[in-house]
């Protein structure tokens, strides 16, 4: 039965559980990433520890095609282009390097989201194609690279060992001779159904969807939610009357890394959306702000790794009457981009040079600039101008500035190209930013514990959040404007760390709990199912911090319409877990308002249906059908063909031998008469 069958295949197979796979993923013109064969790929493991193990799987190995298990330390462009130029590999299996290169590691591109920004040969033609400044030069493009055999990440250090150990035993060569069969072997399936680019994937979808009842979908756009609210409550179901100036604050909060869903973007992602919510917090606390001139709108795009999914979408709801603000409301633009790796506290000013030479977008930026250098008076930071020597960094506001000349300031812990060596890779992650922690602390106490990145992030959300209310129009002193960096603390640990935390558990509502036990360190890849956990939290954080408690029942709370003292069109409102109550085992519910909501995040390209456009993100995702790895012993080819010479002789033998037996049945098998039974 089944049950047989299963425990056949665990004598013979090691799965191993903890991978993540390379996945094919396709643009306009282009796919990218890795793939396996229908039916899965095996080879013989071979395990790369330093370059010259590479001759025995490409030249001399006699049991080609080779599964490479590679250290992570030669996981290079170099290494990967010899594998790919061979017929020997069918595979390879990276162990991640501990510590991080210490040279660095970008699969990203050199020039990230080139062509889809400001610059081009219309718009400041002497900056496009990063001319000027390289921002991402460990840059190694292998994201981008499209590999005809499966790659995949070992994620336990365990399972690597179990591998090591395997070929220690069967496949290390001796004195210069190949091993001796049975030799370990390793099968990966990571069969992708897309092909050649985003337009042919979708053309068949499309048809599919349209002439087939169960319709098979081969890819799927990349997308998901921009979260966003603002200081003084708007009309969601309206518009924004056109005199009404708005700041936008924005970030990113999407990372990406060679393999799938391995993104913890702790500098190029989660650094900057955290001080943007602690900035948000500490501004909706200073007095007076519900009257100020100006309002202020906080936004987080979503995909902006993928050539700016997020601000695209929302550039073009604002342009086509589909958001309640327009592109004309825009006073001025501020953007966090990464901001955790300053030198001597030092946060540079980027501005755009090509629209400066306009007059009063000069001053408005000049006043903009001169706003900000003054709010960092008193505070750790020290804010200066990058001036006109430059174009813009990769940033959502350039997808603003494609469509309107708006003053804006990006602001980043560089002044050229980034600080950040792991920028788009799996090693971004909280070491990238020096976040450290005493030994032996709980986890409760590690959640509470405020590291020197907390504080020096804090900073600079003190300093963003006194500039804002400011441009703004407020008059009063700022010295009382103070992001908490015990905050910034608990942000750091949710999303670096552990997502499901005290703190979390007790701010989001009941039904989506289940996102914070999926795993423990979260990822921020934009990914095709949406929402996804990092959007999820930045809602519910952005709602905890900035929003109020009000007093309203659970019924009350989740059909706001029905109350007569709820403004539905001004607010959300959100019915969150709650803390544990320290005498019992339940938690204690409560009903959040905030100005937070969710905006589609999908590039224009999929809703005009252009998905060769050159002016959109084009970024889908393909499907697939299993996704697996395994280790086992295989035989020689000797043995598999004596067994297999034996298999079929026995076979035609017992087909003989059922012949005759059928054939002679009645003599074999007749029944004697019985003696006793006399015939009258």
């Amino acid at each position: 039965g089944p049950c047989g069958a299963n425990s056949v295949e665990r004598k013979i197979y090691i799965p191993l559980n903890k991978t993540a796979p390379c996945v094919r993923l396709l643009n306009a013109t282009h796919q990218v990433g890795c793939q396996s064969s229908i039916s899965g790929d095996t080879g013989v493991i071979h395990v790369v520890e330093k370059e010259e193990d590479l001759r025995w799987v490409l030249l001399d190995g006699p049991h080609p095609p080779y599964m490479v298990l590679l250290d992570g330390s030669l996981f290079n462009r170099k290494v990967l282009l010899q594998l790919k130029g061979t017929s020997r590999v069918s595979g390879l299996a990276v162990a991640k390097a501990k510590p991080s290169p210490p040279q660095g590691f970008s699969p990203g591109l050199k020039c990230p989201n080139d062509g889809f920004g400001v610059y081009s040969e219309d718009y400041g033609p002497q900056y496009a194609h990063c001319n000027t400044t390289v921002w991402n030069p460990v840059g190694s493009g292998l994201s981008y690279e499209d590999f005809d055999f499966p790659i995949f990440l070992l994620e336990d250090a365990n399972e690597t060992e179990v591998i090591k150990q395997c070929y220690q035993d069967h496949n290390v060569p001796r004195e210069g001779s190949g091993p001796e069969y049975p030799l370990c072997a390793m099968q990966l399936f990571s069969h992708m159904h897309a092909v050649t680019s985003t337009v042919t994937c979708m053309r068949r979808s499309s048809i599919q969807s349209t002439f087939s009842l169960n319709p098979e979908v081969v890819c799927d756009p990349l997308l998901d939610y921009n979260v966003w609210s603002t200081l003084q409550p708007i009309n969601s179901s309206g518009k924004v009357d056109p005199k009404k100036e708005v700041i936008l604050v924005a970030t990113r909060i999407d990372s990406h890394s060679f393999f799938w869903n391995i993104a913890p973007g702790a500098e190029s992602a989660v650094s900057s959306f955290v001080t943007h919510l602690a900035a948000a917090e500490a501004l909706h606390k200073a007095p007076g702000v519900q009257s100020l001139p100006r309002n202020v709108m906080f936004t987080f795009f979503q995909g902006e790794t993928f050539d700016y999914i997020g601000s695209s979408r929302m550039v073009y709801d604002m342009e086509k009457d589909k958001f309640p603000l327009r592109l004309s409301n825009i006073h001025s633009f501020i953007e966090l981009n990464q901001v955790a790796l300053r030198n001597n506290s030092v946060l540079w000013m980027h501005t755009d040079p090509v629209s400066r030479k306009n007059e009063s977008i000069q001053t408005q930026v000049e006043n903009l600039l001169e706003t900000l250098s003054n709010s960092s008076a008193g505070a750790n930071v020290t804010l200066q101008d990058v001036g006109y020597s430059q174009p813009l960094p990769p940033s959502s506001f350039q997808r603003f500035l494609r469509a309107k000349h708006i003053p804006g300031v990006v602001l980043s812990d560089h002044r050229a190209s980034f600080h950040n060596r792991y920028y788009q890779s799996m090693y971004d992650t909280l070491e990238n930013i020096h976040v450290e922690y005493p030994e032996g602390l709980s986890p409760e106490e590690t959640l509470e514990y405020v590291t020197d990145t907390a504080k020096s992030l804090a900073e600079v959300a003190t300093v963003v959040a006194r500039a804002l209310y400011q441009l703004a129009g407020g008059a009063n002193d700022t010295s009382a404007i103070q992001a908490d960096p015990k905050t910034v603390s608990r942000m750091l640990y949710g999303f670096l760390i552990k997502m499901n935390n005290s703190w979390f558990q007790s701010i989001i509502k009941p039904d989506i709990k289940v996102i914070l036990g999926k795993c423990d360190v979260p990822q921020h890849y934009v990914a095709v199912s949406s929402p996804v956990n990092t959007t999820y939290l930045v809602q519910y954080v952005l709602a905890n911090l900035t929003g109020t408690v009000v007093n309203l029942t659970k019924e009350e709370c989740l059909n706001p319409e029905k109350p007569p003292h709820t403004e539905k069109d001004l607010y959300e409102y959100a019915w969150v877990q709650g803390s544990l109550d320290p005498n019992s085992t339940s938690r204690v519910p409560f009903c959040v308002r905030s100005t937070v909501r969710l905006s589609k995040a999908l590039s224009p390209a999929f809703e005009l249906r252009q998905w060769g456009s050159t002016e959109y993100s084009t970024w889908t995702e393909s499907r697939w059908k299993d996704i697996r790895a395994r280790i086992f012993l295989v035989a020689s080819k000797e043995l598999e063909m004596i067994t297999l010479a034996v298999g079929i002789v026995i076979l035609v033998f017992s087909l003989l031998a059922t012949y005759f037996i059928n054939a002679k049945a009645d003599v074999l098998f007749s029944i004697p008469r019985d003696p006793g039974a006399v015939a009258y």
